[in-house]
């Protein structure tokens, strides 16, 4: 069994880290820090590990001088660049959440973030954690930058025409979110009375996701991001010109070259039906991401249309996957659950 750790246990994805872990065969997790928490037990935020675990939060300075197998950040961004040097000396690999390094260029990172990049040396050791694009690094990679969550459905929506050529021009993105992607300290705007009923455009262009979408696709991305009333979930739909000649059985033949042998990515674009293209509400708990398109023959365009669980394939179940792939395991352990319907 490797032993396990997560900085940041205390929030949104410190929890759904908690519940994956907990029930997966091939780990134990030995610690989780919230240094506001420090001493309590960890199924007081977290209600839904009731009768499952005993642990408690640790403070942070408590993992100093102990070693861990996996060590998962679940801490803030702008914060976990600071102390990586740190945490590389607590753990054999090393799984980041954040947003810190995510990005390969630091100026990049710091026109997304408003801050100058704290730790520019170590991005090159960071292998980015989706592995229906980047499997084979991941087998060997001890250090591991999850994707954002929009940025995680923009990818899988968009890539397999990008890298083949199917599109052009710039890609245009309308995500939607629910409250859960604002995390636990949302502030005034996640509020139910202010929430409840809303379509809030609330990054209505230069989101940080979308540097991530433009640097996997090598396309220029412009992004639009609305919370919904949702709890969990995230959709995009992804605005795009095909080249010319391309057909919607093109489009169709590159989803299904991409991922007909994806554990965890569908193509569901179906010409009738409730759920003909990808909808998180099924998806909620799952670390399913659907994928689909819609064609417009008389004017070259398409929509792309990625659907998931912003707290699971768009966090937590990511990271786990990839834990799984480094390990050599299969990538559905621990990760089975498929979701909910009605929900």
């Amino acid at each position: 069994m490797l032993r396990v750790a997560i900085v940041g246990a205390s929030g949104y994805i410190g929890g759904e880290l908690l519940r994956l872990l907990h029930g997966h065969p091939r780990v134990t997790v030995v610690a989780a820090t919230s240094d506001r928490l420090a001493g309590r037990r960890v199924d007081g935020p977290h209600p839904n590990l009731r009768g499952h675990t005993d642990l408690c939060f640790v403070g942070h300075h408590t993992l100093e001088n102990t070693d861990f197998d996996v060590l998962f950040l679940a801490a803030p961004h702008r914060e976990t660049m600071g102390r990586m040097a740190e945490y590389l000396k607590l753990a054999r690999t090393v799984i980041d959440l954040s947003g810190d390094f995510r990005l390969r260029d630091p100026e990049v990172y710091a026109s997304y973030y408003g801050v100058a990049h704290a730790a520019p040396q170590l991005i090159p050791e960071f292998t980015a954690g989706l592995p229906e694009w980047h499997r084979a690094r991941l087998a060997t990679s001890d250090r591991i930058a999850v994707p954002g969550c929009m940025a995680t459905a923009g990818i899988l929506a968009v890539r397999p025409l990008a890298l083949g050529g199917l599109i052009e021009g710039t890609v245009r993105v309308d995500a939607r979110t629910g409250s859960s992607g604002s995390g636990v300290s949302g502030g005034a705007a996640g509020a139910h009375a202010e929430r409840s009923g809303a379509l809030r455009v609330f990054a209505p262009s230069g989101h940080r996701h979308e540097a991530e979408i433009a640097q996997a696709t090598d396309r220029t991305v412009r992004m639009t991001a609305t919370g919904v009333e949702a709890v969990r979930g995230v959709q995009v739909l992804c605005h795009v010109k095909l080249a010319p000649g391309v057909s919607e059985k093109e489009v169709r033949s590159a989803f299904r070259a991409a991922y007909g042998d994806e554990p965890f990515v569908r193509v569901i674009a179906q010409r009738q039906g409730l759920y003909r293209l990808p909808e998180p509400k099924i998806l909620t708990g799952s670390n399913f991401c659907d994928v689909g398109f819609a064609v417009s023959a008389d004017d070259g365009t398409a929509v792309l249309v990625g659907a998931l669980d912003n707290l699971v394939k768009g966090g937590a179940g990511g990271a786990v996957q990839c834990m799984n792939v480094r390990f050599g395991w299969p990538e559905r352990t621990g990760l089975e659950f498929f979701g909910l319907h009605p929900n």
